[in-house]
């Protein structure tokens, strides 16, 4: 018997099934972007950290505190990049 490692459209499919993410719909910036990007990221984790601890692999203590420690990262992107565009933008020369 040959063993013929996974075609890589398997793995890519397995990532999508394993990390969803969606769309970005928006108003596009750079920042709201990158925040989307963090934003889908937290959940993911969360969801993660759910399971096992559902699972029992994982403390529900353990569980809470690195829920807290993930939004407090979550809360700083928040800070730098969406309260930055609240501050206003210099102007750029046309070209």
């Amino acid at each position: 018997m040959i063993l013929v490692p996974e075609s890589t459209d398997s793995n890519k499919e397995k990532e999508r099934f394993f990390y969803p993410t969606a769309s970005y719909r928006g108003e596009f910036t750079p920042e709201h972007l990158a925040f989307n990007a963090n934003l889908q990221e937290f959940a993911q984790r969360v969801s993660i950290i759910c399971g096992l601890e559902t699972g029992g692999k994982v403390p529900p203590g353990d569980a809470y505190k690195e829920i807290k420690k993930l939004w407090k990262q979550l809360k700083e992107s928040k800070d730098a990049l969406l309260e930055q565009t609240k501050r206003d933008r210099p102007e750029l020369p046309e070209e």
